[in-house]
């Protein structure tokens, strides 16, 4: 009776070895698995673009319950990058040291609930207001990626959010948009020299990660991004740095040489003095990719506007028909 009990693992095998197969060719029955709240008839996008990025769902943690200290015991280099937001008088920055770890930060300021983001592989930093249908949700990480970019989920109805546009691509959610705030990215020392009592995220357990160290190092001087098969930039690496504002884009190159670029209202301006945070072993050791203000003049003042710093072939990904200014 050997041969029969053989024969039929050998089939137990067969069958269970054609179904890893069929779940691996179908991720969408691996996510409904994963993810039983999200209601997967309902795609902004198609799915086949979503792919995964490593960790499973919160594997990179997101920060729901932010500590905040003084510009001086934050003890964050003065060169070093970081989202600073200022909303009704408060101002608030978020060093990259603890994003690249992180990538999510639910918070609020001065009443108003955001979430501050920043995917590493886009170099894509963008705050937003977490208010969805007049209600606060927090976020956390799928643990996927389309473009490259960070996939967020919403605790609430766990719909899939696109961290580079702020709009839930999967879902319950499918279509709704986020509304961006304008925040900057600039070095610490900026930070506080604008904002002298303004208060800096520090990390809850400065012993779980090592913080200031840069897990992507030399990223972005690789030839190509990671995960990615979309549409490349002519005339430009896919990782070197433009400023995209509003759906237009120059290169941070072009940026620099000329100082400051004006397109009719809005004034873009470039100054040394920031850290690569994904260059280097350590984020303060990076080399300088200076400093780049957004604003749009209103009368005679100058008003901060949404904008990102970020990767040449993100840009590309998201507005497939626009060019990026070079020269």
């Amino acid at each position: 009776m050997w041969f029969p009990r053989i024969l039929l693992a050998g089939l137990a095998f067969a069958a269970v070895s054609a179904w890893a197969v069929s779940v691996r060719a179908d991720p969408v029955h691996r996510w409904m698995q994963a993810w039983p709240n999200t209601d997967f008839t309902r795609s902004a996008v198609p799915l086949a673009e979503i792919r995964p990025g490593g960790p499973d769902r919160d594997g990179i943690p997101s920060i729901d319950d932010p500590r905040f200290a003084t510009i001086a015991d934050a003890g964050v280099p003065g060169i070093e990058p970081v989202v600073s937001v200022a909303v009704g008088g408060e101002a608030r920055a978020y060093p990259l040291r603890i994003l690249i770890w992180h990538q999510i930060v639910n918070d609020s300021v001065a009443g108003v609930p955001i979430v501050v983001t920043y995917c590493p592989l886009c170099n894509a930093a963008l705050v937003f207001e977490r208010r969805v249908g007049g209600e606060s949700v927090e976020f956390g990480s799928t643990g996927l990626l389309r473009h490259s970019d960070l996939v967020m989920y919403d605790r609430r109805t766990e719909s899939w959010w696109q961290q580079y546009e702020g709009r839930a691509i999967v879902g319950l959610m499918a279509g709704v948009r986020l509304r961006q705030l304008p925040a900057r990215l600039e070095a610490m020392q900026r930070f506080a020299e604008r904002h002298p009592g303004g208060r800096v995220l520090v990390p809850a357990d400065a012993d779980s990660r090592p913080y200031g160290r840069n897990p992507y190092t030399g990223y972005d001087s690789m030839p190509t991004p990671y995960s990615y098969d979309g549409p490349l930039p002519e005339g430009l690496p896919p990782l070197a740095r433009v400023v995209a504002v509003a759906g237009h884009a120059w290169s941070l190159a072009l940026v620099k040489a000329r100082g400051s670029i004006r397109v009719d209202d809005i004034e873009i301006e470039w100054t040394p003095g920031q850290s690569s945070a994904l260059d280097a072993k350590h984020i303060a050791e990076g080399r300088d990719v200076g400093n780049v203000v957004v604003r749009r003049r209103h009368g005679d003042a100058l008003i901060d506007i949404p904008y990102t710093v970020e990767f040449a072939f993100v840009f590309k990904a998201f507005n497939p028909d626009e060019e990026i200014v070079v020269e």
